[in-house]
């Protein structure tokens, strides 16, 4: 029995990571903010994967979508590993909260600390990672206005929009995927 447990959770990730890389793919299609920040729906599914699978399984969904992503990337994957540290810490902090408290309060409350520490992993990982190997020689108050003028906000409203949708479709869906 717990092999096919195993591979029903498998068969589960895997089909949320290949929606969640087609939505991905899809964020080409809508301009870019300040160049490079893509208005896209992938973590959706991660999301949603989070809550009806668990943490890890949303995490797992973030990850795979990435890597995918990074044969088709003109970031050298960077892009694909800020996605995945900021959405990701997003995805798992909504899970293990959601986890606990399997309520619509619950969900709410879940996502509105994952959309926060979303923003501050968006912060930090841009600051001192994501924008010095992006832009090495830049000075350091432009590296900081970049992200506290338009890293931060941006992803602030992403994380509320993706949080909003998932409020809708989340029980619905999670009849389907259970």
């Amino acid at each position: 029995m717990r092999n096919k447990t195993n591979v029903n959770f498998i068969v589960k990730v895997g089909m949320l990571s290949a929606v969640a890389f087609v939505l991905q793919m899809l964020g080409r299609l809508f301009p870019h903010v300040g160049g490079f920040l893509e208005i896209e729906f992938s973590d959706l599914p991660a999301l949603i994967g989070a809550f009806a699978l668990g943490p890890m399984a949303g995490v797992l969904i973030e990850l795979i979508k990435n890597i995918l992503h990074c044969f088709f990337t003109t970031t050298g994957c960077i892009g694909e590993l800020a996605n995945f540290l900021v959405n990701g810490s997003m995805v798992l902090v909504a899970g293990l909260l959601y986890k606990r408290n399997k309520s619509r309060k619950g969900a709410l409350i879940s996502m509105l600390a994952g959309v926060a520490v979303m923003v501050i992993s968006a912060f930090f990982s841009n600051f001192l990672l994501l924008i010095p190997l992006y832009m090495p020689t830049a000075p350091l108050q432009a590296k900081l206005d970049i992200v506290l003028s338009l890293i931060t906000p941006f992803n602030f409203v992403k994380g509320v929009v993706i949080s909003f949708v998932t409020f809708f479709i989340y029980k619905p869906l999670s009849r389907c995927i259970k």
